[in-house]
């Protein structure tokens, strides 16, 4: 009598209750306690387990089988990408932004849909709507980059099997928010300097727009990273935004909504943090004119230190307010618009500083491993985005240089080329 042949371990099996149901287990990885993740399918017919139990095969094959246990909705997923995933290992810049979108935006749009459920037209229809309601189309982009980045960890982690994020439609930018490169003109610079001589701190915008320091960088300054005797600047950390809680007593609580206005006020977030890349750390050379601000305004400053007596607080900020304490980049970009409107010149970003110090390196032909090296970054693509900026002034100058050298002369308007 031949004996009956064993199945091989974690095959699939198929077999019939004694109330005539089928059934089908299907062995498509292993949990993690070590033991193998077996799934069970069920139906009416033979057939019809037989086709999910290929089914299921299909997705174990192809490496896309969902996670045991209950699905994740948006909702879940995105809560436990930003607040387990995303803030430890995130600045607090990012994990700020990344905050704002979820909880503000794409919780109350999409958060009720199933993980696996979620399509591309589903996020392209939530953007429209986002706009509809009055959103600017940066804040729907920042909300359509801020779920592709938390469902491409979703993909990764094996709780979906594709991105539709990256299948949808983008929300389209303006093409105002999407200009990058607004240098201003050399007069526009000149105009913009002669104020700010004339203003406290007046070294910050010098700095800006001569080296082109992003604002973190400038008020995360401190006197320890500037050398006046040999003229370098070593860039290594980057001023944040404050953020408080309120420090006045449950019984007597101040009534100020939010914590910043507290007089007691206490703060939750450092100073300052790490460069945002390796290469934002780097030593720069300080031109003599500028060296010479940066030593007239440490001096002013000495002096408002001695003026402020035991109320001063010594953290070394190159840049500080009348008592010693950073600056708070919220203030610092009210100081730049007003800068702008002092010195008649057109609004822009502050940002726009660190565009303009790029473009005067590259239009004195700097090369352009040292540019890199000054503005602190890391790819040489930011090269090729100001190309577009430079040539029309490079062009302009050329007029310039035509005009002078081959104008006619006076009286003799036809030039070289007249009848005689």
């Amino acid at each position: 009598m031949t004996a009956k042949k064993r199945r091989p371990n974690g095959a699939s099996t198929i077999y019939q209750d004694k109330e005539g149901t089928w059934h089908g287990r299907v062995t498509v990885g292993t949990k993690d306690d070590g033991s193998p993740d077996r799934r069970h399918v069920r139906g009416q017919t033979q057939g019809v387990v037989i086709d999910k139990v290929r089914k299921l095969e299909n997705l174990r094959d192809a490496g896309n089988v969902p996670k045991p246990g209950k699905p994740w909705t948006v909702k879940l997923w995105l809560t436990h990408w930003v607040e387990h995933i995303s803030a430890p290992s995130v600045g607090v810049n990012t994990i700020a932004g990344y905050r704002v979108a979820v909880y503000h935006h794409l919780i109350p749009g999409l958060g009720a849909h199933r993980l696996d459920k979620l399509t591309p037209e589903h996020l392209e229809r939530f953007y429209a709507k986002m706009e509809k309601n009055g959103s600017a189309p940066a804040t729907a982009h920042q909300a359509h980059r801020t779920i592709r980045t938390a469902l491409n960890v979703a993909v990764r982690r094996g709780h979906l099997a594709r991105n539709p994020a990256s299948l949808a439609n983008a929300p389209r930018l303006n093409d105002d928010e999407d200009t990058e490169v607004e240098p201003y003109s050399v007069e526009e610079i000149g105009r913009i300097l002669h104020i700010a001589e004339q203003q406290r701190n007046g070294a910050r915008w010098a700095i800006a727009l001569a080296l082109g320091l992003r604002q973190g960088e400038a008020l995360g300054l401190q006197w320890a990273h500037v050398d006046l005797d040999n003229g370098l600047m070593r860039v290594r950390r980057n001023r944040l935004r404050p953020k408080y809680r309120h420090g006045c007593a449950e019984v007597e609580p101040c009534g100020r909504k939010h914590a910043g206005y507290c007089p007691e006020r206490v703060p939750i977030r450092p100073d300052t943090k790490g460069t945002k890349s390796r290469a934002g750390r780097r030593v720069i050379a300080i031109p003599d004119a500028l060296l010479a601000i940066l030593k007239q305004h440490k001096e002013e400053q000495d002096r408002e230190r001695d003026k402020a007596a035991q109320l001063w607080h010594d953290g070394g900020w190159v840049f500080a307010t009348e008592i010693g304490q950073p600056t708070n980049p919220r203030t610092d970009y009210t100081h730049w618009k007003r800068l702008l409107t002092t010195a008649g010149v057109r609004d822009g970003r502050l940002h726009d500083a660190r565009h303009t110090a790029a473009t005067v390196l590259l239009l004195l032909r700097v090369p352009g491993r040292v540019v890199m090296a000054i503005m602190g970054w890391s790819s040489a693509a930011m090269l090729r985005r100001y190309q577009h900026a430079i040539e029309p002034i490079l062009k302009d100058a050329a007029r310039q240089v035509d005009g002078l050298l081959w104008a006619p002369p006076d009286g003799d308007e036809e030039g070289p080329d007249k009848a005689n």
